[in-house]
């Protein structure tokens, strides 16, 4: 068992140091390597330390591979979350939001303007910068604890937009489109439920949490250094201009991946499976060439409708999406690199074969835990999703067959599992949110883990239970 503890050891000293703030481009590679190192020592075996050759031919082939085939969800994503931002869309959008769900709804707002956002494709990232602004004045207007704060904009931002919703953009959801042919929309109705599930649960918590902490005379907190920008809302678009490129990106994805790309189109699609050339099929490829379409024509409808807005100019704006899309990848390749390290060793065949057997050989059980466990490791739910996916897919797929599961329920499972053990504290999405609105892990973390681990875990297992009764 020294070779898990060897797992351990290097998981534990990545959470720490990115906890404290350290980059995992830079860290990921030489924790990968601390993790080789133990478990040649451990096992009695230098010999089989290859410091180089496992990071040539191990980390950077994955991380290579990882940026390879989604750099296009990442770059269009980041771009079109730019084009949001600087354009005033997003803004006009949140205002709107809480201009009708203000008093008294002031979590329900910020949840929602989140989720809004981010299921139309604004990144996470971009989503966190946007609204905390806003939010905050919100709460303390209401006297509502800052340390809250964090906890509701991840609720929108990312749990069941990121995960559940059906045609979500985001790419937790996109991913498992690679590998089981399927598209973004995947078991609607199982989405949508658990989408459900996790916003009700979500809300109860933080409003029963908010109502407690205040009725105990907890209000908003001394935060005298916020540094909160005024922002010229003079020229703002209208919300439904703000809202159309949302739309364009959703209907967009809809209409081609249902209507176009399609298995009764295929014989136009031929081509695709000449083995000198693209050696692929259509139902590998239709779920991207969908979302890629439908995200570049969502940027260009907000350029079109907002040309004066844009304070950098167009150009510059692009430039700036494009150059927000590299950090990313990069953070989040670097840990599929880091994880593809660790599930080339001995403890991890351990921790595979205890995982295997606590699934029973069901698919979804499968899936969905040797998911989340990955996207814990990595801090990551694309990261955890990608490896486990890359190991075990065609496995579940077989699987999936003889049990008479549809590879819509495995997508659909498999996405909400990656949004579980993901957001431990080392997860770079929460340390950004934390630092973007000045809490600690102490005072919102509990929360934070809450909302976007413990609540989406049991919502995977309740789709779990529905995928098994036929809930497509």
């Amino acid at each position: 068992m020294l070779e898990v503890l060897a797992i351990i050891i290097s998981l534990v000293l990545l959470i720490y140091l990115a906890f404290k703030g350290w980059s995992v481009v830079l860290i990921a590679p030489v924790l990968a390597t601390v993790g080789v190192i133990l478990t040649g020592l451990f096992l009695g075996q230098p010999g089989t330390i290859h410091i180089m050759a496992t990071y040539t031919e191990v980390f950077m082939k994955a991380l290579g591979n990882y940026v390879k085939q989604y750099f296009p969800f990442f770059m269009l994503g980041a771009i079109f979350g730019t084009v949001m931002d600087y354009s005033g869309s997003a803004k006009s959008i949140a205002n709107w939001i809480f201009d009708h769900l203000g008093g008294g709804k002031e979590a329900l707002a910020v949840v929602v303007a989140c989720a809004l956002l981010t299921y139309g494709g604004v990144s996470m990232f971009v989503v966190v910068f946007a609204i905390y602004p806003i939010g905050a004045i919100l709460y303390r207007k209401a006297n509502i604890p800052k340390r809250f704060l964090p906890g509701s904009i991840a609720a929108g931002a990312f749990c069941f937009t990121m995960t559940c919703l059906p045609g979500s953009p985001q790419i937790q959801n996109t991913i498992p489109m690679r590998f089981f042919g399927t598209d973004a929309f995947a078991a609607p109705v199982l989405g949508i439920i658990a989408a459900a599930f996790q916003f009700i649960v979500i809300m109860l918590w933080l409003n029963t949490r908010i109502k407690k902490a205040m009725a105990n005379g907890e209000g908003y907190g001394d935060h005298p250094n916020e540094n909160i920008a005024k922002v010229d809302e003079s020229n703002l678009p209208s919300f439904g201009a703000a809202l159309l490129p949302i739309i364009v990106v959703i209907g967009l994805n809809l209409v081609l991946s249902k209507a176009v790309y399609i298995s009764a189109h295929a014989a136009a699609f031929k081509y695709l499976e000449d083995p000198d050339t693209y050696n692929t099929t259509l139902s590998s490829v239709a779920g991207t060439w969908s979302l890629v379409i439908a995200l570049i024509a969502g940027i260009l409808v907000c350029l079109f409708l907002n040309m004066k807005r844009f304070s950098k100019g167009p150009v510059e704006t692009l430039k700036d999406g494009v150059q927000g899309s590299f950090l990313a990848i990069m953070n989040t390749a670097s840990e599929v690199g880091y994880g593809n390290v660790i599930s080339s060793l001995a403890g991890y065949q351990i921790l595979a074969g205890a995982l295997s057997s606590l699934a029973g050989g069901n698919p979804l059980i499968s899936g969905a835990v040797f998911t989340t466990v990955l996207a814990g490791v990595t801090g990551s739910a694309s990261g955890g999703m990608s490896i486990a996916l890359s190991t075990i897919g065609d496995q579940l797929m077989e699987q999936a067959d003889k049990a008479g599961i549809t590879y819509q329920q495995l997508h659909r499972c498999v996405a909400i599992a990656s949004g579980g053990m993901d957001s431990l504290p080392h997860n770079g999405a929460v340390i950004t949110l934390l630092m973007a609105s000045q809490m600690t892990h102490k005072e919102s973390y509990a929360d934070v883990g809450m909302i976007t681990v413990v609540i989406p875990l049991i919502s995977a297992v309740l789709a779990i239970v529905l995928a098994t009764l036929g809930v497509q």
